[in-house]
């Protein structure tokens, strides 16, 4: 492995951990899908964004930072004058800008194949959101729960009408292993007296695998043809560590030697689970993390619908559907 590292050997797939997600997605079409991609103006959430629209999908950018999408849509143009990218603006910590954002989104009238919870932040200092939830809590599992709840009835009606299966990506972490012993601090989340930010993070990443598990399990009770995955991206260099000064000079630096840019990312699981769609391939949901490691040629959809079946087992707590359903409980009670 470490050979294949240092002298990028490509893999039974035909690429190697240096491969790009434009190498990896050559030669497949995802005209006539749509997609939403928070936190779409840095880091993987604009590769992501960028790769669809490259490969014909019509992309929602759902961002914060609107000049910084703005830079980056136009770049996208300049090398694709026929992309549809779209720049949307979206605070997932304020429950209200959510609402605004999908309320929006639906007037478009526009169909919804594919939503990438991607956007997120890691290991703050402890700060309330405006809706006075934990913000690491707040923006990276209630926004993403509060927007798929609120666009889920138009990816239901655009699987329906179009016979292509949907799917739902949640962009959770390996770090999900880090949270508090009890999973979920459900009569503590805003408790700052026992408040760890990594612990917080982990929680918060661990949300995400469980609303993407529950999620999976009612399109199956409901039989609706859309998946529900969650994945770790793998280690990539991105702004994650911005509030952990010495940790991000190291991992900038010296992380470079060993860790994959934004552009390196496709090795994991996420352009799989996008890209496969276009191939009209199902997924089986996956009720355990996906990961990086798992690589497969996205030309061959024998490889895409094999591949998924061989998944890194995540942690007891993430596995546990009876926390999934308090999880889901819970959740609905924030948001109404």
């Amino acid at each position: 492995m470490l050979a294949s590292l240092l002298l990028g050997r490509r893999g039974p797939s035909g690429f190697s951990w240096s491969s790009t997600a434009e190498e990896v997605t050559a030669g497949i079409s995802a005209a006539g899908l749509t997609a939403i991609v928070t936190g779409a103006s840095s880091g993987i959430g604009a590769e992501t964004a960028r790769t669809l629209a490259l490969r014909g999908a019509h992309v929602i950018m759902a961002v914060r930072s609107l000049p910084a999408a703005q830079a980056l849509r136009d770049a996208v143009f300049a090398q694709a004058p026929e992309a549809k990218l779209e720049v949307m603006e979206l605070d997932l910590s304020s429950m209200a800008s959510v609402r605004t954002f999908a309320s929006e989104f639906i007037a478009k009238g526009l169909p919804l194949n594919i939503l990438i919870n991607n956007a997120g932040v890691m290991a703050i200092p402890f700060a309330l959101s405006k809706d006075g939830i934990e913000m690491q809590f707040a923006t990276n599992h209630v926004g993403h729960f509060l927007l798929t709840h609120l666009v889920l009835d138009t990816m239901k009606k655009t699987s329906h009408e179009s016979n292509v299966e949907g799917r739902i990506v949640n962009v959770s972490s390996e770090g999900h292993k880090l949270a508090y012993r009890e999973g979920i601090h459900f009569e503590k989340i805003n408790d700052e007296t026992v408040y760890s930010s990594i612990r917080a993070y982990g929680q918060s990443k661990l949300a995400n695998t469980l609303h993407a598990n529950e999620l999976a399990r009612r399109f199956k009770e409901e039989s609706v043809n859309i998946t529900a995955n969650s994945l770790h991206p793998g280690a990539i260099i991105t702004n994650l560590l911005r509030y952990h000064s010495i940790l991000d000079v190291i991992h900038r630096t010296l992380g470079k030697l060993v860790l994959k840019n934004a552009q390196q990312w496709p090795n994991s699981n996420k352009l799989e689970h996008l890209f496969c769609l276009a191939n009209r391939v199902r997924l089986r949901p996956a009720m355990s993390l996906c990961t990086h490691r798992q690589r497969a040629s996205l030309g061959s959809t024998s490889a895409i619908a094999t591949c998924t079946n061989h998944v890194r087992w995540p942690s007891e707590k993430a596995k546990d559907m009876s926390l999934a359903q308090r999880l889901w409980d819970f959740s609905i009670e924030l948001i109404t």
